[in-house]
């Protein structure tokens, strides 16, 4: 198992946003993530030595110091439609600095690690690809280099400050959950037959490495990702959401509807959570909000905070779903009304909810809390076989943290795994819905199958 630094406060990723290329008619995209083969820095207090082999890579002014990063793109088979350069300020307090930085491509590709000094140093000659602002340690940064990154090839890009408290970051030799990263995207997001692809889980990001299995999972899978809670152990801080969460599903982010968990409100009304994932987790706060994908009305729902009958999610929720006119609804939070799982019971306190959508004919809900997978058949909200306008459910809280295992099944639980990490996969028809359970790499198990909508 992998380890990661332990957390500290930090930023957010700042994304610089520069020239990018219109993306080809593909069925799907596909991202691909690299590592620097070669990444060093000079210094003009040093000027005959060589940092080759250093953990830390420095940007500044005085003394001056520049860096040097390398990558070899290989394997690409489609249009390059978004290249990021993604990297990590070193975990000291050194690190932080008002300005992170000019990145610039460069023509020379052939230098080495080994043999870069201040003396002898490749030019740093290209375009300007971005800049970062202010940066904080223990954090991770994006640069946008689409314009430059365009298929298979070396790729050399140069790094200066003009200030005289600079930044440092990690090199490639501080490891593999901190070195550089440069992400390219390839293709265009649309699935083949046109209806939308709703993927996600939840119990997702802790020191462990299960996030980065099923991260690698949504590299590959088109659509709109939702998380079913507890998104960043063990408290949902800042420093657990940038540390964990944000190198691994934080790739995803732009496209991420999420929903909150205990273990996000471990900080004090999960400000952690809200300022990580801003407008994209609805209204700071309140933790609940709804949009709609193709033929579906979705809503994200808020287990944490009061759920009763009159309650202001409650009555929120029963105005919402009246508004809709979509033929088809789907929700999701964290605390399951039903689930198998050994570790958490049932929790009737959603209940109101569960009756709310059950009411306004709704046709699928999705939980985590329960790291495991669970399926369960159409049931009404007191847990009964419900085949004419019973809703379908899933517990997904397979994302990444520790498994879990079961206890006594409960009546109409129909499939169910545990020790297998994984995303569920929802392709949204104009009047039904493909689920479909994607393992990680080396693993087996499998579920799928299709439902109508009332």
């Amino acid at each position: 198992m992998s380890h990661r630094r332990a957390p500290l406060a930090v930023l957010t990723t700042v994304v610089v946003t520069a020239a990018t290329l219109t993306a080809s008619t593909t069925a799907h995209a596909a991202t691909t993530t690299f590592t620097p083969t070669a990444d060093t820095y000079v210094d003009s207090a040093a000027t005959g030595t060589n940092f080759g082999t250093s953990g830390q890579l420095g940007v500044d002014n005085s003394s001056i110091k520049r860096t040097f990063l390398k990558f070899s793109v290989s394997g690409l088979t489609e249009t390059v439609s978004s290249a990021k350069l993604r990297i990590h300020t070193d975990d000291v307090t050194d690190a932080q600095s008002p300005n992170g930085g000019t990145f610039r491509s460069m023509t020379n590709t052939s230098w080495s690690e080994s043999g870069v000094t201040y003396n002898a140093q490749p030019a740093i000659d290209g375009a300007t690809l971005g800049t970062l602002g202010s940066v904080a340690r223990n954090a991770w940064y994006e640069i946008d280099v689409t314009s430059y990154v365009t298929g298979n090839g070396t790729f050399s890009i140069g790094v200066t400050s003009s200030s005289s408290d600079g930044a440092d970051y990690d090199s490639r030799e501080s490891g593999a959950t901190t070195a550089p990263q440069l992400v390219i995207t390839t293709g265009t997001t649309p699935p083949p037959s046109g209806d939308p692809v709703f993927v996600g889980a939840g119990d997702i990001a802790d020191s462990g490495s299960g996030d980065t299995a099923t991260a690698a999972l949504l590299d590959n899978i088109q659509g709109t990702v939702w998380t079913t809670g507890d998104n960043a152990y063990p408290d949902g801080t800042a420093s657990n959401f940038s540390t964990y969460y944000e190198p691994t599903w934080g790739r995803h982010k732009a496209r991420t509807r999420p929903s909150p968990g205990n273990h996000d409100y471990h900080t004090s009304g999960a400000t952690g959570y809200y300022n990580y994932f801003g407008a994209q987790a609805g209204p700071s706060g309140r933790g609940y909000y709804s949009f709609d994908l193709g033929n579906w009305h979705i809503v994200s729902l808020n287990s944490n905070i009061s759920m009763a009958v009159g309650s202001a999610q409650e009555q929120w929720l029963r105005q919402d779903l009246a508004a809709s006119t979509k033929p088809c609804t789907a929700a999701y939070w964290h605390h399951p009304l039903f689930t198998s799982g050994a570790n958490h019971a049932p929790d009737t306190s959603t209940k109101p909810l569960f009756q709310a959508l059950y009411d306004a004919n709704a046709d699928l809900v999705l939980f985590g809390h329960n790291h495991q997978y669970e399926r369960f058949a159409p049931q009404n909200p007191n847990g009964g076989l419900d085949t004419a306008r019973g809703i379908r459910t899933f517990v997904a809280g397979m994302g990444g943290a520790g498994a879990y295992s079961f206890g006594t099944i409960k009546p109409n639980s129909e499939a169910r795994n545990t020790g297998t990490r994984g995303v569920l996969k929802l392709t949204l028809h104009s009047n039904s819905f493909d689920w479909q359970f994607v393992p990680e790499a080396g693993k087996t198990y499998t579920d799928s199958g299709t439902t109508n909508c009332h």
